[in-house]
């Protein structure tokens, strides 16, 4: 018997060295929080990224400004945003930060109606819906820019974003760059004092309330419409063209140049084809780390560089373009270790 024990003790002790060896090599998790404009592709990246690294992140999608905040307070290793941080806004954190672009995707304008039209928008008609002067949607307004389409005598029930928003930034930028009323009167920002309308928290809070409430218009990102068979809106760039939002025409809508810290708004593009409400959307580190998670948020972040643009086309994002991808790999760089 003692033989048998000691040819099996050897593969025992071995099989044990390794599972020990294994645990002890594991990689540290990760804590994220912030925007639900790419939550769908961040669930799909992370989950893969987890399978092929063993390192788990754990992702919640509470809206831009809770993970800027998140991050402001060290209670999350990244956040994310669509909206970058002002100027003002950076004095507030007590180190450097760094913003990562990981895909662009579409603003889009989705509604409920009879029979689902396809409705052409603009921008001014949409800033004057979202400041309650345009009611219902047989306005002879809606109507100019949609001849031969059957408009309901309905009224029209607005629906926005009720938590701090990157989504809700991106589409007051835009209409504060096509309206001077709402420059004036509501601004750009995660979080406005809007006009008219009700809250849903989240893009799939609003898509939610779209989907419920016959008459209602709202904004969420492409995806959300894409998962859920909502209507989408083609809407007027500065060139006059009807743009339907899309891979291609939230590409078109990156300039040929870009700052070096990746941070600026692409809405009211000057592109012929471009969709005039599009944005970048970013993670945000600390560019100085600890040795242990600024390794594992570095590894993370090229990662996502180097695979973000075969998973963003396939759920409705446009991947960042090559001079945007060189320019986050040199700030990735930058990252630096204590």
């Amino acid at each position: 018997m003692a033989p048998s024990m000691n040819r099996i003790f050897p593969a025992v002790f071995i099989a044990f060295f390794a599972a020990t060896s294994s645990v002890s090599a594991k990689s540290i998790d990760l804590l994220g929080a912030g925007a639900t404009f790419p939550y769908p592709l961040y669930a799909k990246m992370f989950d893969d990224y987890n399978k092929e690294t063993h390192t788990r992140i754990n992702y919640q999608a509470i809206g831009s400004g809770g993970g800027v905040r998140q991050l402001q307070n060290r209670t999350v290793d990244f956040g994310a945003t669509d909206a970058y941080i002002s100027n003002k806004s950076l004095k507030k954190f007590d180190s450097p930060i760094l913003h990562i672009p990981t895909c662009l995707g579409a603003v889009v304008i989705t509604y409920n109606l009879p029979g689902s039209p396809k409705l052409t928008l603009s921008g001014q008609l949409i800033a004057d819906i979202y400041l309650g002067k345009v009611t219902r949607w047989n306005d002879p307004r809606i109507r100019k820019l949609n001849p031969g389409v059957k408009l309901p005598n309905l009224m029209i029930a607005v629906i926005h974003r009720a938590d701090g928003s990157g989504t809700s930034h991106v589409f007051t930028d835009y209409l504060a760059k096509v309206s001077p009323e709402w420059k004036q009167t509501v601004g750009a920002a995660k979080s406005v004092n809007w006009p008219a309308g009700l809250g849903g928290k989240g893009n799939p809070g609003v898509a939610g309330l779209v989907k419920q409430i016959p008459g209602s218009i709202g904004y969420v990102e492409l995806v959300y419409t894409i998962q859920n068979k909502m209507q989408v809106a083609d809407v007027r760039n500065r060139s006059g063209h009807a743009i339907t939002p899309s891979v291609k025409s939230v590409s078109a809508a990156v300039p040929e140049t870009l700052p070096d810290d990746l941070r600026l708004s692409i809405t009211d593009t000057p592109a012929s084809d471009g969709y005039p409400i599009s944005s970048f959307t970013w993670i945000v580190v600390y560019q100085n780390q600890s040795k242990e998670k600024g390794e594992e948020i570095v590894k993370l972040l090229r990662w996502i560089l180097n695979n973000s643009e075969q998973y963003a086309e396939n759920l409705g994002y446009a991947a960042i373009p090559p001079v945007a991808r060189s320019k986050a790999e040199q700030l990735v760089a930058s990252i630096k270790f204590k």
